[in-house]
């Protein structure tokens, strides 16, 4: 088995994902959630997928800028009991935000999203790659 390749990236993602949330909003911690994405690439596009289960697609906003996705929406619990005398509790309701920083560029107003079965699938088309201008250099001898 080949040893694993140090990513930058998934140590970043991993440090955001940790790190408390930088918003006026303190019981965010424990109110919201960071959901965890898939980002792949096929010929034409760059996919990401993200698990939302019950939560409603009307509640979900995604855009792109300058190259980053944003995952942002409420996911309400209405049954929610604080007086349960649970043994676990790992089933969060409340706020989510994500930002993904795109591998390559993207046509940003042409990004479509699908929500089926808790899963939200973002699909965005690949910006033609920028050709490279060669400039001939003269060379002037005086």
């Amino acid at each position: 088995m080949l040893p694993r390749l140090w990513d930058p990236f998934d140590d970043m993602d991993n440090m955001v994902r940790n790190f408390p949330a930088l918003t006026n909003n303190n019981d965010f911690n424990r109110k919201g959630f960071v959901p965890a994405v898939d980002v792949y690439e096929t010929k034409d596009a760059v996919v990401v997928e993200t698990l939302l289960p019950g939560v409603n697609p009307e509640q979900v906003e995604v855009s792109v800028e300058k190259g980053v996705l944003t995952i942002q929406g409420e996911s309400q619990r209405e049954h929610e009991i604080d007086e349960k005398n649970y043994y676990r509790k790992e089933v969060r309701g409340g706020s989510f935000f994500r930002q993904v920083s795109l591998p390559v560029s993207v046509k940003e107003n042409e990004v479509s999203a699908e929500f089926e079965d808790g899963i939200l699938k973002i699909t965005c088309p690949k910006a033609e790659e920028k050709k490279m201008n060669k400039v001939d250099v003269k060379v002037i001898k005086k």
